[in-house]
């Protein structure tokens, strides 16, 4: 009978330990790239099989997810909705199962999980927006692998999918100044979202590079988004600026509407520009400048991620940052 080849026939034959050999056949690190492939061409040779532990591959794992989102985010169907789409997509093109349940603001308030996580009956959660800090805080806390979408905070310690927005709102301003505009109005709540304290940021930093001094009376940054509020400010102004930065597609068409009640022109009197190029930016009139973003990429992005820090619990946090792509439209022109 032929004697059975052993890591101890391939040390002795390359002179080296027989620890040295089991790394290099179970990619251990230890041994260098040239030592690993003199090792693995040798025991070819010998005919060594090498047997190790036996893995379930991905496509064979009956993996489950859940989906959480506040009952806000999910009204928001032209921009939420198409992140919601994408993940659905990907869980059914992978064969992963999905949970999803909205979250109630008494859930919120009494930080109330879903069954699903409280019976840890799910491999990995994924979070779209913000719910509040001690309620993410507690999804991480039960140790099921958790992805954030739109949403990141120093204390969350968790992988998030992101819009690059200061780049996006810097690139918005500089649109604006490029057209002949200095006095650039910024609309926005950056209280309600960390995505819109980032969004000033860059409109800060636009205007520092374009050698524009900050005018904080025209930086309207804690109203809230409905149409009264903004029609209230812009009526009160002596002066209206030229141009608008509006943090999301709702402010800008109601900072739109409300000029046009007081009987600016748009564009020919004041430019505007916003985010997210929902419906709003389209149905608005004129259709509105806005900087957009490809929201199926969230979903997949998000998932990927999702199944990534399943196998990867103890790899360091990420955070991924989605590009946002000017559309220019009839809302924003040269100044006058």
């Amino acid at each position: 009978m032929k004697k059975k080849v052993t890591m101890q026939d391939i040390a002795d034959k390359l002179g080296i330990s027989k620890n040295s050999v089991s790394q290099a056949l179970t990619g251990k690190s230890g041994v260098s790239a040239d030592t690993k492939r003199l090792v693995e061409k040798t025991a070819a040779e010998l005919g060594y099989v090498y047997k190790g532990k036996k893995t379930v591959s991905k496509e064979k794992r009956n993996l489950t997810i859940g989906l959480i989102a506040t009952e806000f985010a999910f009204s928001l169907k032209s921009f939420f909705g198409e992140i919601f789409l994408s993940i659905e997509q990907n869980a059914i093109n992978n064969k992963v199962d999905l949970l999803i349940q909205s979250i109630s603001e008494s859930s919120k308030e009494h930080l109330i999980l879903p069954s699903f996580i409280e019976e840890k009956r799910v491999d990995g959660i994924i979070i779209v927006s913000h719910i509040s800090l001690e309620y993410i805080n507690k999804v991480i806390s039960t140790g099921i692998p958790t992805v954030l979408i739109d949403h990141h905070h120093p204390l969350i310690q968790a992988d998030a999918i992101l819009t690059n927005n200061r780049f996006g709102a810097y690139t918005a301003t500089k649109h604006l100044i490029d057209l002949g505009h200095r006095d650039i109005a910024f609309v926005g709540n950056i209280d309600f979202s960390p995505s819109y304290y980032e969004r000033m940021e860059g409109y800060l930093l636009a205007l520092k590079d374009g050698n524009i001094t900050r005018n904080e009376e025209v930086m309207f940054l804690h109203i809230e988004e409905n149409s009264a509020a903004i029609d209230q400010t812009i009526k009160s102004l002596t002066n209206v600026p030229s141009a608008w930065l509006c943090v999301n597609d709702g402010y800008g068409f109601m900072v739109s509407s409300s000029l046009k009640s007081i009987g600016r022109k748009i564009p020919d009197d004041v430019s505007v520009c916003s985010f997210d190029n929902g419906q709003l930016s389209q149905l608005s009139d004129p259709p509105i400048t806005t900087m957009a973003m490809d929201l199926k990429l969230f979903g997949s992005y998000a998932f990927k991620q999702l199944l990534w820090r399943i196998d990867h619990p103890n790899e360091p946090m990420q955070e991924i940052l989605l590009p946002a792509n000017l559309i220019q439209r009839h809302s924003t022109s040269e100044c006058k």
